[in-house]
C-alpha cells in the first residue's frame, strides 16, 4: 500500500512537466525549414532591385514590392505578438478540439493566392520602418528571433492557441501560418515582377 501511494503522489507532482509536451524533433525541424526557406525566398525576389522596382505599382492600388516587404515586416511582429500571448497562457489540451485544420491544410490555404484577403489597416505598409533596406532588415531581425524561438523552445505549443478569423489553430500552427503568410507575399512580389510595365533596371 505504501508503494502505491508513494507511486501516485509522484505521479501527482510529476503531472505538471508531464502536461508540457515539447515539440517532436521532427515538428522543430519542419517548422525552422519553413521559416528559412521563405526568408530565403523574400530575399532571394527583392535583392538587387532598384527603387523604380522597388516602387513600380502594377495598377491603382496595387501594392509596390517595397510596401509587400513592409506589410511583412509589420505581420512578423504582429505574429510574434500572438506567439508571447499564447505562451503566457497555460498549455490546455482540453481546447486541443477547437483546432480543426491540419498544418497542411493550413499551409495551403494561406499560400493560394487565388483568394483574395483584404488587409486589415493596422497592416497597411505606410514607411514606418524608413527605408527599403531597414525594412527588410525589421523582417529578418524578427523573423531570427522567431527561427530561434522554435530551435531552443521546451513550451507545449501544441496545447497553446491563437485566434484567427476562420477559427483555433494552436501555438506552432501560428509560427506555421506566419511562414506561409510570407511565401504568400512572396508569389505576389513575383507578379509584380512578372507583370507588363515592370521597370527593367
Amino acid at each position: 500500500m505504501k508503494i502505491i501511494f508513494t507511486t501516485l503522489m509522484a505521479l501527482f507532482l510529476l503531472s505538471p512537466a508531464l502536461s508540457q509536451q515539447a515539440l517532436t524533433e521532427e515538428e522543430r525541424s519542419m517548422t525552422v525549414a519553413e521559416l528559412e526557406n521563405t526568408r530565403a525566398m523574400l530575399e532571394e525576389n527583392t535583392t538587387g532591385l532598384t527603387e523604380a522596382q522597388l516602387n513600380y505599382k502594377s495598377a491603382e492600388g496595387a501594392w509596390s514590392i517595397a510596401e509587400c516587404v513592409e506589410h511583412l515586416a509589420i505581420s512578423e511582429n504582429a505574429f510574434g505578438e500572438m506567439i508571447k500571448g499564447a505562451l503566457a497562457a497555460e498549455a490546455d489540451p482540453s481546447k486541443r478540439a477547437e483546432v480543426k485544420m491540419s498544418d497542411g491544410d493550413l499551409l495551403n490555404m494561406i499560400r493560394d493566392r487565388s483568394s483574395k484577403i483584404k488587409t486589415a489597416e493596422p497592416f497597411e505598409p505606410s514607411g514606418k520602418f524608413g527605408t527599403h533596406e531597414e525594412t527588410l532588415g525589421a523582417f529578418k531581425g524578427l523573423r531570427e528571433m522567431h527561427i530561434a524561438l522554435v530551435r531552443e523552445t521546451e513550451d507545449d505549443l501544441r496545447n497553446r492557441y491563437g485566434q484567427l478569423p476562420f477559427g483555433t489553430i494552436d501555438g506552432l500552427q501560428v509560427i506555421l501560418f506566419m511562414s506561409g503568410h510570407t511565401e504568400r507575399h512572396v508569389k505576389q512580389i513575383m507578379e509584380i515582377k512578372e507583370s507588363e510595365g515592370y521597370p527593367s533596371e
